[in-house]
C-alpha cells in the first residue's frame, strides 16, 4: 500500500511586535513631571529636608524656602528704598540749609541804609578748609572813594557747576580811602567736593 507523503504546513514568519511610539501628549507629561521632580529636588535642597521626609513635608519645606527667599529679597528692596529716602532727605536738607544761608546773608546787605554797591571793591581768593573743617576764604576790600567806609560783603560758596552750596555774609570795619584790608568769609558748614567762592553782593556805608 503505498503511502502517502506527509504534508507540512509552512512555518509562518515569526513578527515581532513593536510598541507604538508614546502619543506627544504623553512625552509632555513625562517632561513635566520630570521638571516638577527637579523642582522639588531643588527646593528640598535649599529647605534642607532628610531623605527621609515625605512628600507632603518636602513640598511643605520647599514652600517655606521660597517664602523665606520672597521675604529677604522684600527686606533687602526696603533697605535699599529707605537708603534711597535717606539720601534724598540729606539732599533735600542741604538744599534748605543752603536756601536759609542765602537768605540770611542778602537780608544782612539789604538791611543797611543808604548803603552803597560796592560788590567791585571786593575780591575773593581761592578757598581753603579751616581748622574747624569748614570752607574759608580770604577777602580784599579796596576803598576807592574818597573817605573811609565800613562794608558788608555776601559771599556764596559754590560747587563746580555754580550751585550755591552756602552763604554767608562778613563785616567790614572802617576801610581808609585808597586803602585795602583783609577779610575771612567762612561757611556755616562743612563743605565737600569742589568749592568756589564768589562775592554775590557788597555794600559799603
Amino acid at each position: 500500500m503505498d503511502r502517502k507523503p506527509l504534508s507540512r504546513t509552512p512555518a509562518r514568519p515569526r513578527v515581532t511586535a513593536r510598541r507604538p511610539d508614546a502619543p506627544p501628549a504623553r512625552r509632555q507629561h513625562r517632561l513635566a513631571a520630570g521638571v516638577l521632580a527637579a523642582a522639588v529636588a531643588g527646593a528640598t535642597a535649599l529647605a534642607g529636608c532628610s531623605s527621609g521626609s515625605t512628600p507632603s513635608s518636602v513640598a511643605s519645606s520647599a514652600a517655606a524656602a521660597v517664602s523665606k527667599g520672597a521675604s529677604a529679597a522684600a527686606s533687602v528692596a526696603s533697605a535699599l528704598a529707605s537708603a534711597a529716602g535717606g539720601i534724598g532727605s540729606a539732599i533735600s536738607s542741604a538744599e534748605a540749609q543752603a536756601s536759609a544761608a542765602v537768605s540770611a546773608a542778602s537780608s544782612a546787605v539789604a538791611g543797611i541804609k543808604g548803603g552803597l554797591d560796592a560788590k567791585g571793591d571786593v575780591t575773593a581768593g581761592a578757598v581753603t578748609t579751616g581748622s574747624d573743617g569748614k570752607a574759608q576764604v580770604e577777602l580784599t576790600v579796596t576803598n576807592h572813594a574818597q573817605q573811609s567806609y565800613r562794608y558788608v560783603i555776601q559771599v556764596n560758596f559754590t560747587d563746580g557747576s555754580g550751585k550755591v552750596l552756602d552763604a554767608t555774609a562778613v563785616t567790614v570795619p572802617d576801610v581808609a580811602a585808597g586803602q585795602s584790608a583783609q577779610a575771612t568769609a567762612r561757611s556755616n558748614r562743612d563743605l565737600t567736593g569742589t568749592v568756589k567762592a564768589e562775592v554775590a553782593n557788597a555794600v559799603r556805608y
